[in-house]
């Protein structure tokens, strides 16, 4: 008998084993097992040929319809021609030479047909596929008697390879389920029974061989809810672990240099900013260190409630870090701070002996210091000096407050912006440099729907600002038909009348545009063959000087530029020395220009719904109403003419993050499909799944409290812990 963890060549041999390992990543009988269908067919019933996709590998249940032989008219030989269908739509078969299989492929035949879609003259097809016919009722099985046996009433239709069709696969797993050992199950009878789950043994076997979509339907409850009750068993533990942690209390204080600052601040809070801001406190003054997350809408003042915590840190005698991801925002966040704290920001050298430092409470101001890779070495030692003698008590900077050399005084809080641009490892060493655990806030434009925020950040506090600050102007946008001439022409003259009436404009582009075969140079959506290139900055920005903007002050800002270049960039269009800045996604946060009324989107179907809205936001962000253009060449019917159609109904961020969740590919939030690591999470859907999220969680809890040991679960023996790491910035880096 095997077990889960049993080599898969003791059960299917050497040869089958390493075809399996080599094709998909299979290596033991849970592994197997655990490769679950993707879908379901059955007999007489329909597949929908019209949801496939030119490119995919596919398998797939049809009829044969007709069977044509006909000589090629190239080059010598025959072209056998297999049409089947699924009762509404067809499929051609196409096989060179291979007429005799014409006495298999019957007309009125049923079969699993799996290969490649190419598409040829308008028509979809497979080149040469592979099949497995199913007996006709009533007729002995040719062959195929331990494939039909396993099929039964439903056929699971399995991820596959080229080389490894779905029905080996299915021949597989019924070796595997044959010869396995019922194994334990992790889960008490009680906590079953309160879920109604069944058994481990009895979903593994009814996953891959259910006698009917009842049996199905429980046995993907049981796994899913294995799948979700892992990953918050992780989640939980590692929260009440970090809550275990020692961390020096940083109370707030009533006169301090936060009470002078909220004391002359101009406008006044919003009721979420305020409510985010008694969260951040209460955290701040525990005996434990916060691990919090900040995610607001675009321009919803994630900044402030930041600055005012990091006061709060800076009052108890403490310093606070802001980790940006470029020295773009780095520069822009610091220029932004020393704005909102006027004279209560000192960022000149460090006191002279005698003098009171930057931040002592008598001084009623702080330290306010950036540090980053480009600046000068004096400049430099300056800067350090500071840190480490606790005069800076507000420090702004990259990676560059990474490395060794940078010594803080007392590091009480680390704030990280757009957190899914800095790895486990980065924010480690950060975290090092502080004698007890620092407090940690993390911060995110990206809107996260609930089952995400419970799901893929379940070990932070989640805090979040929906509303916008009183006296932000409203944004319009609209999708605009990038190859209809008169409609561009209306779209340049719109910049025109802004700048005309002293406003300013961003024209974004997916590229960089140096070269095209330089992977470097494209900081969007990666370009798609079947279109033209992706527009670059390079090639736009002169073409619209000399063109419909002629006469015009334009800039250029792309992620390639050096750091003392892209600053000066920056500063000339925020001086408005600028009346328009071409640029790339480098803009898509924290620069913040309220002069700027308009963005041109060029080729917007190339990016995410998220990041169109965070685009999105760098306008309207002054009095002017702000006008947000999405130039697009796709056709209206098409999936990425509705997401753009979506981002225009709508400002609401929340809103567009579930949308964007509902349009997103199975697996792409939780799976790895870009970077090619098969998801260790199989089943879980957030958006169908929610429900028994929640319920994973809640017991999650429960089990944590109670110390219950759990049997070892065959998830919980993977990396579940690097997993979430590994997910959550892919979420977020794709939003």
């Amino acid at each position: 008998m095997a077990t889960l963890s049993t080599p898969l060549g003791k059960v299917l041999g050497d040869k089958t084993a390493a075809a399996l390992t080599e094709t998909l990543g299979l290596a033991t009988v849970g592994d197997l097992l655990y490769h679950f269908p993707r879908r379901y067919a059955e007999r007489g019933e329909h597949t929908d040929l019209s949801a496939l996709q030119v490119g995919d590998q596919v398998t797939v249940l049809a009829q044969v319809q007709r069977v044509n032989v006909r000589p090629m008219r190239q080059r010598r030989g025959n072209l056998l021609e297999v049409t089947v269908g699924d009762g509404q739509r067809t499929l051609t078969l196409t096989f060179f030479n291979q007429a005799w299989r014409q006495r298999q492929l019957t007309v009125g035949r049923w079969g699993l047909f799996a290969g490649k879609v190419t598409e040829f003259r308008g028509k979809r097809q497979l080149n040469g596929p592979d099949f497995q016919l199913l007996s006709d009722p009533g007729e002995a099985a040719e062959d195929n008697t331990e494939i039909e046996e396993f099929l039964g009433a439903l056929i699971p239709v399995y991820p596959a390879a080229a080389t490894m069709p779905s029905w080996t696969v299915a021949r597989c797993v019924r070796v595997a389920l044959d010869t396995l050992e019922p194994p334990p199950d992790p889960l008490p009878e009680s906590l079953r029974a309160d879920h109604e789950l069944v058994g481990l043994a009895a979903a593994l076997h009814d996953i891959h061989r259910p006698s009917s979509w009842q049996a199905r339907a429980a046995a993907r409850k049981r796994l899913t809810f294995d799948e979700a009750f892992a990953l918050q068993l992780t989640l939980v533990q590692r929260k009440a672990r970090a809550a275990d942690w020692p961390a020096v209390q940083r109370p707030r204080r009533t006169d301090g240099v936060l009470a002078a600052f909220d004391a002359r601040l101009p406008y006044q809070l919003t009721d979420g900013q305020l409510a985010v801001g008694e969260e951040v406190a209460e955290d701040l003054a525990r005996p434990h260190p916060m691990h919090r997350l900040l995610q607001g809408e675009v321009g919803s003042g994630k900044t402030v409630c930041a600055l005012r915590a990091m006061l709060q840190v800076v009052d108890s005698g403490g310093q606070a870090v802001l980790l940006a991801p470029t020295e773009v925002l780095a520069a822009q966040h610091h220029r932004g701070l020393a704005a909102l704290l006027g004279d209560l920001a000192r960022t000149g050298p460090a006191p002279a002996d005698g003098e009171l430092p930057l931040g002592d409470e008598a001084a009623g101001a702080t330290g306010l210091a950036l540090l980053t890779g480009s600046l000068p070495a004096a400049a430099r030692r300056r800067v350090l000096a500071d840190i480490a003698a606790g005069t800076a008590g507000i420090v702004v900077g990259t990676h560059a407050l990474l490395y060794q050399g940078v010594e803080f005084a007392d590091l009480g809080l680390i704030v990280v912006d757009e957190q899914h641009r800095f790895g486990v490892e980065q924010r480690d060493a950060l975290r090092d440099k502080a004698t007890q655990p620092p407090h940690v806030l993390v911060m995110t434009a990206t809107p996260i729907p609930r089952t995400v925020a419970m799901t893929v950040f379940g070990d932070l506090s989640v805090s979040s600002l929906t509303e916008l600050p009183r006296g932000r102007s409203p944004i319009a946008t609209h999708v605009v038909p990038g190859n209809r001439e008169r409609w561009m022409e209306r779209t340049w003259a719109r910049v025109r009348e802004e700048v005309a009436a002293g406003h300013q404009a961003y024209v974004v582009c997916p590229r960089i545009g140096v070269d095209p075969t330089d992977e470097d140079a494209d900081e969007g959506a990666p370009a798609d063959d079947e279109r033209r290139p992706p527009l670059g900055v390079a090639e736009v920005a002169p073409q619209l000087a000399d063109g419909p903007l002629a006469g015009m002050r334009v800039g250029q800002l792309t992620g390639r530029l050096p750091a003392d270049q892209k600053d000066a960039v920056m500063r000339a269009f925020a001086a408005g020395e600028l009346d328009v800045l071409v640029a790339t996604t480098v803009i898509e946060v924290g620069v913040d220009v309220p002069n700027a009324t308009v963005m041109v989107v060029l080729d917007a179907d190339r990016f995410g719904v998220s990041q169109l809205h965070q685009l999105r936001g760098r306008v309207g962000r002054g009095s002017a109403p702000g006008l947000c253009l999405l130039v697009s060449e796709a056709a209206p019917e098409s999936p990425a003419h509705e997401r753009l159609t979506a981002v225009a109904s709508t400002v609401d961020g929340f809103r567009l993050a579930e949308l964007d969740l509902e349009q997103r590919r199975e697996g792409d939030v939780l799976g790895a499909a870009q970077s090619g690591r098969r998801s260790h999470l199989r089943l879980l859907s957030l958006l169908s799944d929610a429900k028994l999220i929640a319920e994973a969680r809640d017991e999650a809890v429960r089990v944590i409290e109670a110390d219950r040991e759990l049997t070892e679960h065959p998830l919980l023996a993977e990396t579940v812990a690097a997993l979430v790491d590994e997910d959550r910035a892919e979420y977020l880096e794709k939003g």
